[in-house]
Order: C-alpha cells, then sequence, then structure tokens
C-alpha cells in the first residue's frame, strides 16, 4: 500500500514539475518574442524618423539660397529679406539707408553752398548772402569771413565723407544679413550630430530603457 501511495506521490510530483518548467519555457518564449516584436518595432521607427528627416532635409536646404538672398539685396536693398519672408526688417533697411543718403544729400548741399560763395569771394564779388542783414541791407563788412567760409568747407566736406561710408556700410550690412538670415533659416541639426530619444530593452531582465543619446559622427 506504501508503495502504491509512494507511487503515486511520485508521479504527481514529476507531472508537478514537468508543468512547472514547461511554464516557465513558454513564459521565456512569450517575454523574448514580445521583446524582440517590440525591438523590431523600435528599430523600424528609428529607420523610419531617420529617412523622413534625410528626405525633409533634402527637401528644405537650399545650397543656393542665401546666395539668392544676397543678391537680391545687392539688387534692391530689402529684397533679400523679403525673399528671406523677414519682412520685418524692410523697414529698418530703408530707414537706415535712407538716413545715410538723406544726411550726405544735406551736408553736400551745404559744402556746394559755402565753396560757391568762397569762389566768388575769391573772384572779388560782394553779393554774396553774408554782404546782407536780416532785411536785406547791403553791409560793408560779412557776417561769414574768408577763414570761416573755408573752415565751413572742411566740416561739410568731413560730414559728407562721412555720411557717405556709412551710407555705404548699411547697404553692405544689408546684404550680410540677408545671406546669414538666409544660412541661419535652413540650418538644420543631421544625424551627424543629433540629440535623439534612446529606447532600448535591457538584456537581464527585458526591461525597456529611455533616455536621450547624443551622436557626433565625422
Amino acid at each position: 500500500m506504501i508503495n502504491k501511495y509512494g507511487a503515486a506521490l511520485l508521479l504527481v510530483w514529476i507531472s508537478l514539475t514537468s508543468y512547472s518548467q514547461s511554464t516557465s519555457t513558454v513564459k521565456a518564449s512569450i517575454d523574448s518574442t514580445l521583446v524582440s516584436k517590440e525591438t523590431n518595432i523600435i528599430d523600424t521607427l528609428t529607420r523610419r524618423e531617420r529617412r523622413l528627416m534625410r528626405a525633409r532635409t533634402s527637401r528644405e536646404i537650399d545650397p543656393l539660397s542665401p546666395s539668392k538672398a544676397a543678391f537680391y539685396s545687392a539688387l534692391v536693398p530689402g529684397l533679400g529679406q523679403v525673399y528671406n519672408k523677414r519682412y520685418w526688417k524692410v523697414p529698418i533697411v530703408y530707414g537706415a539707408i535712407g538716413s545715410g543718403i538723406y544726411f550726405y544729400d544735406w551736408n553736400k548741399k551745404e559744402y556746394d553752398r559755402y565753396r560757391g560763395i568762397y569762389k566768388r569771394r575769391l573772384a572779388g564779388f560782394t553779393d554774396d548772402e553774408f554782404y546782407l542783414d536780416s532785411e536785406g541791407n547791403q553791409l560793408t563788412t560779412p557776417r561769414v569771413s574768408d577763414q570761416s567760409l573755408r573752415e565751413a568747407q572742411k566740416f561739410y566736406q568731413r560730414n559728407k565723407d562721412l555720411s557717405l561710408l556709412v551710407t555705404v556700410g548699411l547697404y553692405v550690412l544689408n546684404i550680410i544679413d540677408a545671406n546669414v538670415d538666409a544660412h541661419l533659416k535652413q540650418y538644420n541639426v543631421n544625424d551627424n550630430l543629433s540629440l535623439q530619444p534612446y529606447i532600448r530593452p535591457n538584456d537581464l531582465d527585458y526591461r525597456m530603457n529611455y533616455g536621450l543619446s547624443l551622436n557626433l559622427n565625422f
């Protein structure tokens, strides 16, 4: 009788052991399959994202865009900013360049005015505006001497040259701004230098690891 019970208990223990091992094997197989599928999905998404990034980059980056913007701004100040869709910069460009042109023109007129009077003085004429008082009466001694006329010519000549230099500088700055802005507008971080999400399974416990990865390729 004892042998029969012992044999029965042995069979039950063997059955339970086999079932436990089978269950563990099936569970491990399922976990491995799920991890493999999840990894494949992640890899597929990563590859798809990279393809989309490359396609988007190839569409957006135009190596001739900065040259076009610079050419347009050189042709017509502010046109390069319009090409870059930086419309708010156009009034600044015209205000800056227009101010330079205005001061250049004003200083040139004053220079020509004093130079013309001085040349007439040298020719012996005494009928310029400085020989008249506020009521238009002729004066024997001019209100502005010949030395003052020479100093006025030097003053307005210097200011005229400075205004021209500033105007040319603002014009060149308008071209540089359009070129640099076009570069920055299409600036893109590609796979050579990229910050991407990191999702990978842990080989020990099959849990997913999440984080960020910085890739720097040469």
